[in-house]
């Protein structure tokens, strides 16, 4: 059953528009990656589907017309994001900035720290001090814990130590075996999303040039579409 669809998906920044007619679908339980180079739109369909952009077209989630929706309200209705740059509230200790968005559900403290247990050893330190990697398993975290249909991570992975990365991934691969979230994931690594996702969808300069099962991305086309 689908849970997020986008249809004819338009989006601008003042004069410049930025999204042409962008088209995406999420059944629920999926894994899907949204890949293309830097600055061709990805995180532009976010902050739309997120409601954090204004933006012109359909976007269906759970069987409900969202696109008119502050973001506020469309939080509360189950998309948990974890956007590029982390954006933990610095000030904050771990355990605090984990209890600011928690919302009843499976996903507590308890079961985040089960997740990333070093969050658990680090729970009164405040954000500021945390590494990069823990920084981003607190977002990943804070996400969780508004117990969403839909988790959107916008780059989890970028500029992390290798070590840190392979957390992460594994992360991602036990929430989908585990819980049956529908989750779309925006990330370069290539090998590491053909791992654990089903399908995927591609934007070249605002527009969606292609989609399909994710063992259907060829070296050609991520060539074309994805490298540098």
């Amino acid at each position: 059953m689908s849970l997020l669809e986008i249809e004819n998906l338009s989006a601008s920044y003042g004069s410049s528009q930025a999204l042409f007619d962008v088209s995406l679908q999420i059944d629920e339980g999926q894994v899907i990656a949204l890949l293309g180079r830097n600055g061709m739109g990805k995180s532009t369909t976010v902050k739309s589907i997120c409601r954090m952009l204004p933006s012109q077209g359909k976007i269906t989630f759970a069987a409900r017309d969202i696109s008119k929706l502050p973001s506020h309200q469309v939080a509360r209705l189950g998309i948990g994001l974890v956007p590029e740059g982390r954006r933990c509230f610095r000030d904050l200790s771990v355990i605090e900035n984990l209890q600011a968005a928690s919302r009843d559900g499976h996903w507590d403290f308890a079961n985040v720290a089960e997740l990333f247990p070093r969050l658990e050893e680090r729970k009164h330190q405040i954000a500021a001090s945390l590494s990069g990697g823990e920084q981003q398993m607190l977002a990943i975290g804070r996400a969780l814990m508004t117990n969403p249909k839909l988790l959107i991570l916008d780059e989890a992975t970028e500029g992390l130590a290798p070590i840190v990365r392979q957390e992460i991934w594994a992360a991602i691969a036990k929430l989908k075996s585990e819980t049956g979230m529908a989750i779309l994931l925006i990330d370069k690594s290539i090998k590491e999303l053909k791992a654990i996702c089903d399908s995927a969808y591609i934007i070249e300069r605002g527009a969606s040039v292609w989609n399909g099962q994710i063992d259907k991305l060829t070296r050609d086309i991520t060539e074309k579409y994805v490298g540098v």
